[in-house]
């Protein structure tokens, strides 16, 4: 992203004060995210991944990363509350598409702090900014239909289960986190003739973009991406475009499919192992049944081992009709965890 000063606050017509979890209720003090809060934000967040230990977590990056987005929206749909000594107890967040059908809820609250009725204030709000984005989106002439909140948890998180449980939250999805060690052999899946493969390069983002596109039009929970949310994408802090790449049509030069890849180093001193994270995977429609999975997902193995990674790793739909699941565990990898997507129409 390019480099700008972070603005401390958000005026106050783009996020009212009524608007805000109560604080006689929570004993916390609301606020829109900003960079004076990054660092009991992160800590926030470092703390309660201490406790219940979830696959990964936000780290300072990545926080840094929502604020200098360029638009305010991240500002303006990211809450932090503050206990009296001004230290983050609670922070929560939504996202969402000007032309999508959903947003996706993220947040936490300390483990201090649980069982106070904070989560039950946080998600409230994520509701009503939701209401709030439907609203302005569809006064801009966007087709958005009836309000949907998404949030996503970890099998293991029983009582984030209960809470969504208990507002009315469904299940509408399940995925898988698999993993396939480095330290067994290689597959050997060399390009077909016919395409080219590429490392991934800045010359490309916006055709690897069109491609993600056509791919993932078919795929459950998937929206277009626009330049600016795929400008996001590709300059995430962990990404890594040298371990990512691009399949071309040798005869047209188009993107056929494409792999991106990620490296948390922090993820790695949580965990105790190494992983090299396949963020994205995708073949045009056109161009399925050829191998170019199969091949990219081998080149990128290739280049993990080479880094001193110990895994290959990615998360996929159990239910995605391109028959994912079944193309990586014919690649050695196997489920190690499980989450699910909530959801609920407001």
């Amino acid at each position: 992203m390019p480099e700008e000063t972070l603005p401390q606050t958000v005026p106050n017509q783009q996020l009212a004060a009524d608007a805000f979890p109560d604080p006689a209720a929570t004993g916390l003090r609301w606020e829109p995210a900003s960079a004076a809060h990054l660092e009991t934000w992160a800590a926030l967040i470092a703390r309660t991944a201490a406790v219940e230990h979830p696959s990964w977590f936000e780290k300072p990056g990545d926080l840094v990363h929502i604020l200098e987005s360029t638009t305010n929206e991240a500002r303006i749909h990211t809450l932090i509350g503050l206990d009296t000594e001004g230290v983050a107890r609670a922070y929560g967040r939504i996202t969402k598409n000007p032309e999508g059908d959903k947003a996706a809820g993220m947040g936490c609250v300390d483990p201090e702090w649980q069982r106070r009725g904070i989560g039950t204030a946080v998600i409230a709000w994520q509701e009503a900014q939701t209401r709030k984005r439907f609203d302005r989106d569809k006064a801009a002439g966007h087709a958005t239909g009836r309000p949907r909140l998404r949030i996503r948890t970890e099998e293991q998180h029983s009582h984030q289960a209960r809470l969504l449980e208990s507002l009315g939250y469904g299940t509408v999805r399940w995925f898988n986190e698999m993993h396939r060690p480095l330290s067994h052999p290689l597959p050997d899946v060399p390009v077909p003739p016919g395409f080219e493969f590429k490392v991934l390069e800045p010359a490309l983002f916006e055709s690897v973009r069109l491609a993600h596109n056509e791919a993932f039009q078919d795929h459950w929970g998937s929206q277009p991406r626009d330049k600016e949310s795929w400008h996001f994408t590709m300059h995430e802090p962990t990404a890594r475009h040298d371990w990512s790449g691009v399949i071309l049509d040798a005869a047209t030069g188009e993107v056929a499919a494409y792999q991106l890849a990620s490296y948390d180093p922090d993820a790695a001193k949580d965990r105790g192992f190494k992983e090299g994270y396949t963020e994205l995977l995708g073949v045009r429609r056109a161009y399925r049944g050829k191998g170019l999975a199969q091949a990219l997902l081998a080149e990128a193995m290739r280049r993990f081992t080479e880094a001193g990674m110990d895994v290959a790793s990615l998360d996929v739909d159990s239910a995605n009709p391109t028959g994912a699941l079944a193309l990586y565990t014919g690649m050695g990898y196997a489920p190690v965890n499980r989450s699910m997507t909530w959801e609920k129409q407001l």
